[in-house]
């Protein structure tokens, strides 16, 4: 019987799983009649979507015709599990293209899934599990056979100053990578805490930026998506992450006591914030016209709307309303900080708003606010022309 290889491929923006057999009349006829078949042109092979229901098809398909040879598309799945927990979820390009050319071995994919079962159980977020498994597998895919667990201090330090100096890699990504790796080896592989004194660059001292009120109210009025418009109004009316905008539901919104309950949010806590009464006003026209099911902002019903969506709309208004100022979603929750503080909202209340563990992360506003520094003159000003 003739042997087809399945080899997982990441074609159109989807997985799936190629088919890879010397010609054969009889084989290829068989695969045409499965649903959802396809040939492709660039890649020289049939290939069918990367689900169970699919491979179900094609064994019974080609049963007593052709034997499947599965050893890639297994290696690939075993490997694509630890990365991508949720088996609905689609990956990038990338980290397909990653998973195929850099398969770890048999030791390093149980370090790296004893890696990310630790963080799991430990309550780590989603958004840290997968920067400190990306951060790992790096290390990883470095080291080919050779075992994770032989590693030693200094062969650690090496990788971080390659990290700096090779790669050219931000402050803020060493530092992950020196979290993730201090995990591992404490956490996982029950290490002293030797590598506390692992190298940590100073990361720079950054100024959040900040919309100036009119730039935020020409940025709302280039948004005629009333859904859209919501979302972005949310953003700021609130001082919202975007991960808290695209989580609200329907039932966080108290009309009655005009207040917005964030749940489960950064570090899983609640809070409450004020519910702007013109954000109000949009959020019932917003309901009455599309009528969410689950989520406030839908982007499939049931679904959240993406948060990089999210990011898209606020970019173009920007464009539209020609604010040239660089930065994301967040600059809405910077924006609704230092605008508060320079209202004279004590900055006590405005920890609690954003939801700050310390009061030394709100402080960073009164670096960029003008309600102090904004009434000093330049001494350019006091010269006499």
């Amino acid at each position: 019987m003739q042997t087809i290889i399945l080899q997982p491929l990441h074609h159109r923006g989807e997985e799936c799983i190629g088919l890879y057999y010397t010609a054969n009349t009889i084989i290829t006829d068989s695969i045409k009649k499965i649903s959802r078949a396809r040939w492709s042109q660039t890649h020289r092979c049939w290939y069918l979507p990367c689900s169970r229901e699919a491979y179900m098809l094609l064994a019974k398909a080609l049963q007593n015709l052709a034997i499947l040879d599965i050893s890639k598309l297994k290696t690939y799945l075993q490997q694509r599990k630890v990365l991508v927990p949720a088996a609905s979820k689609s990956i990038a390009h990338n980290t397909a293209e990653i998973i195929l050319q850099y398969p770890l071995s048999e030791h390093n994919l149980l370090a790296l899934t004893a890696f990310r079962n630790r963080m799991v159980l430990k309550g780590y977020s989603t958004n840290t599990v997968r920067n400190y498994c990306n951060e790992f597998h790096q290390l990883l895919r470095l080291l080919g056979n050779r075992r994770v667990n032989e590693l030693t201090k200094n062969q650690v330090m090496s990788y971080l100053l390659w990290l700096l100096e090779k790669k050219g890699c931000s402050e803020a990504k060493v530092h992950t990578a020196v979290n993730a790796l201090k995990f591992y080896f404490e956490k996982v592989m029950g290490r002293e805490k030797e590598f506390y004194d692992l190298p940590r660059p100073k990361k720079p001292y950054k100024l959040p930026a900040i919309l100036a009120e009119e730039e935020v109210l020409a940025v709302i009025n280039h948004i005629s998506n009333i859904k859209h418009r919501a979302m972005i109004m949310a953003g700021y009316a609130a001082g919202l992450r975007v991960s808290e905008i695209v989580a609200l539901k329907p039932q966080n919104i108290d009309s009655k006591r005009m207040m917005i309950h964030i749940q489960a949010a950064k570090g899983k806590k609640d809070r409450m914030v004020p519910l702007a009464r013109r954000l109000l006003d949009v959020l019932r026209e917003y309901y009455k016209k599309h009528k969410p099911v689950i989520y406030l902002f839908e982007g499939k019903p049931g679904e959240p709307y993406s948060a990089r969506s999210v990011q898209e709309i606020l970019q173009t208004a920007k464009k539209q309303a020609n604010v040239f100022k660089t930065g994301s979603v967040h600059m809405l929750r910077h924006s609704y900080a230092t605008h508060l503080m320079e209202s004279g909202t004590d900055i006590r209340i405005i920890q609690e708003l954003l939801g700050h563990n310390s009061i030394k992360t709100t402080m960073r506003y009164t670096h960029v606010s003008k309600k102090d520094i904004g009434k000093i003159e330049s001494p350019l000003d006091k010269l006499k022309w």
